[in-house]
């Protein structure tokens, strides 16, 4: 009997690890073939997912106490049964010959939709079960910068090396529209910003000897994103280090203990008035190094930003403004206010209201908010909005913890939402599966209930002594 029960804890201590390093390799080998856009690579981390899904459901059978907090990701899932009621043909479309429609202007784009997002969906999940130490928290935060820094390196040998069209991955055109393993640098401009508010968030909220380290690797993300010439990374890195500047003394405040009220009160107060002077030289002093550092290429592509939304653009109908797109994007969702038009179906609905010469045709709204009512409309929205208090709920109360790592981290998580926040209102480049795969994993972070201190821990696996081999997070 005895044989019986150790060799059952084997195979949850086995299991524990060997789930939580797959999740680590594949948000790894996500970021390499082109960040994970083309059908194939896309159906390859799906498959990736639901296999590491089936090795968590097989030892939660085994644990016997599973502990998936399913309750904080009810809004995605209803999102995903959402998508599918868009893509099936419930409706009778009118004509001589009458026949059964979708809400949905392209079903099986919004199936496919459903399948990622559920996908993405279950990594949140995941994360939140398996992240259950703070070396594990550790290791998941240092794979996300890693990678990044992987990334910018790349980028910025390929801009100086690169010769003829392919560098490694045969498809990486040559020219300036695109940088690192990206084919649109916007792209890797937002998977530079995830991680630089990661490790800005860590640099703020965490002290010892990892400042050391991640000050050279927060400076060279910084320049690989100017490098990268993105406007829309480039004003959303400085709303991050704005965002962060603002919100740190207002948490020293509030999760401070010492002090009568009063001079708790003149401590916040002359605290903020000492960030808004620091705010002022940091936007003078960001301003002299993009210029200093990007040069006279990133100060014209500033420049040109104006033509984005001028009237002699919108005239010009072989290339259209951002404010084309967006005026008709805003038409289709006066005529599909409530259900929209179906996620993936963008594309196929634009083309009733956009009223270029058509030699180029959006494939997205470049707004990820107008794409979101547009594709869902109000029902959408409305759980997408159930979803963001359900995570600033959850960020309050995390960011209350003064608990080193788990609260550098999880500053450093909400910082970067809030750059890719930012830059979502001109670009889209969440629809990039890396982009949208470490975002989802900043969402965990910031959702995880606790992790366990490392006195608690038995061995570099992380589980809990005495918890059955789980590491699990309590719902």
């Amino acid at each position: 009997m005895s044989h019986r029960s150790d060799s059952a804890e084997v195979r949850v201590r086995f299991l524990d690890p060997v789930i939580f390093y797959a999740l680590l390799a594949l948000i790894a080998l996500t970021a390499i073939p082109y960040g994970t856009v083309q059908p194939w690579w896309i159906a390859a981390f799906e498959c990736g997912v639901f296999l590491v899904a089936m090795l968590a459901v097989v030892d939660a059978a085994l644990n016997k106490k599973p502990s998936l907090r399913i309750s904080l990701v009810l809004p995605l899932l209803a999102l995903v049964l959402f998508a599918l009621v868009q893509s099936v043909p419930i409706f009778r479309a009118a004509g001589p010959i009458p026949a059964l429609t979708a809400i949905s202007a392209d079903p099986y784009g919004t199936r496919s939709f459903a399948v990622q997002l559920f996908a993405l969906t279950l990594v949140i999940v995941l994360v939140c079960r398996y992240v259950s130490s703070e070396s594990r928290l550790r290791r998941l935060v240092f794979v996300i910068i890693g990678i990044a820094v992987l990334s910018a390196l790349f980028g910025i040998v390929r801009q100086h090396w690169q010769q003829s069209p392919g560098f490694l991955l045969p498809g990486l055109p040559i020219g300036n529209r695109s940088f690192a393993q990206f084919i649109n640098r916007n792209h890797f401009a937002l998977l530079l910003e995830l991680s630089l508010g990661l490790s800005l968030g860590l640099l703020a909220g965490e002290a010892g000897r990892n400042r050391l380290l991640l000050l050279p690797i927060t400076a060279l993300l910084w320049v690989a994103l100017i490098f990268s010439n993105s406007r829309g990374g480039i004003l959303a890195s400085l709303c991050q280090l704005l965002f962060l500047a603002v919100l740190v003394d207002p948490l020293r405040y509030l999760t401070s203990r010492a002090g009568e009220n009063n001079g708790r009160l003149r401590n916040f107060a002359s605290g903020m008035l000492v960030r808004g002077f620091l705010i002022l030289i940091l936007v003078g002093l960001f301003a002299y190094g993009v210029g200093w550092i990007g040069g006279e290429p990133v100060v014209s592509n500033f420049q040109l930003a104006t033509t984005d939304f001028s009237q002699q653009e919108m005239q010009n109908n072989t290339n259209t403004s951002r404010k084309e797109i967006w005026l008709s994007t805003w038409q289709m969702i006066k005529d599909h206010p409530l259900a929209g038009i179906g996620f993936g179906a963008y594309w196929i609905g634009i083309t009733r209201y956009h009223h270029a010469s058509g030699e180029i045709t959006p494939q997205q709204a470049h707004n990820d908010y107008l794409e979101l009512i547009a594709s869902g409309g109000l029902i959408a929205s409305a759980l997408v909005l159930w979803f963001v208090v359900i995570l600033v709920r959850s960020a309050r109360r995390r960011l209350a913890l003064n608990r080193g790592t788990y609260r550098a981290a999880c500053l450093g998580a909400l910082t970067s939402i809030f750059g890719a926040a930012v830059h979502s209102f001109v670009d889209f480049g969440l629809h990039i599966t890396i982009n949208a795969l470490v975002f989802c994993v900043l969402i965990a972070i910031i959702l995880l209930k606790d992790v366990a201190p490392e006195s608690r821990l038995n061995g570099d696996a992380g589980l809990l002594v005495g918890s059955g081999g789980g590491g699990r997070l309590e719902p």
